[in-house]
C-alpha cells in the first residue's frame, strides 16, 4: 500500500475496497467475522470490497475501527503504519513467497509447520 513521494492517493470505491480486503486479510479475518464486527452482513463486506457500493462515513469509522487502522489509512490518506500483526519483515517475506505456491503446496507446508510446532511443545512440557 506504500505510494510515491507526491503521488495523490486514490478514494475511489474499487480503491478503497482493496485498502478493506486488504486490512481484513492482515487481521486474519473472515468477511463474515468483519461484518459481525461492524454491524453489517457478508455480503455488504464483500460489495464494498470489490467497490460495487461506497463506503459512508459512519462505516469508514466502524470498518476503522474494527480493523484498528485510522480512517485515513483505510481511505489510503496516509500510509499504514503496521504491516499486520508481524513485525518481523523476514516474515512478511516468506508469507509473500508462501502466497504464491498453490493449494496442495500450501497444505503440505501447514501440515509441516503443524507437525514441528507438536514437537516444540511436546519439548517444552517435558
Amino acid at each position: 500500500m506504500a505510494r510515491k513521494s507526491g503521488e495523490t492517493p486514490t478514494a475511489d470505491a474499487k480503491a478503497i475496497g482493496r485498502r478493506l480486503r486488504e486490512f481484513r486479510n492482515r487481521r486474519a479475518l473472515s468477511q463474515a467475522q468483519l461484518a459481525d464486527l461492524v454491524g453489517v452482513t457478508q455480503t455488504l463486506v464483500s460489495d464494498y470490497e470489490v467497490g460495487r457500493l461506497r463506503l459512508h462515513a459512519g462505516l469508514v469509522m466502524r470498518f476503522a475501527k474494527a480493523l484498528r487502522v485510522s480512517a485515513d489509512e483505510l481511505l489510503g490518506l496516509k500510509e499504514s503504519k503496521e504491516n499486520g500483526f508481524l513485525k518481523d519483515r523476514r516474515f512478511i517475506r516468506r508469507f509473500q513467497e508462501i502466497d504464491k505456491l498453490s493449494r496442495s503446496e500450501k497444505q503440505t507446508l501447514l501440515k509441516t509447520i503443524d507437525h514441528f510446532l507438536r514437537g516444540a511443545q511436546a519439548g517444552r512440557s517435558v
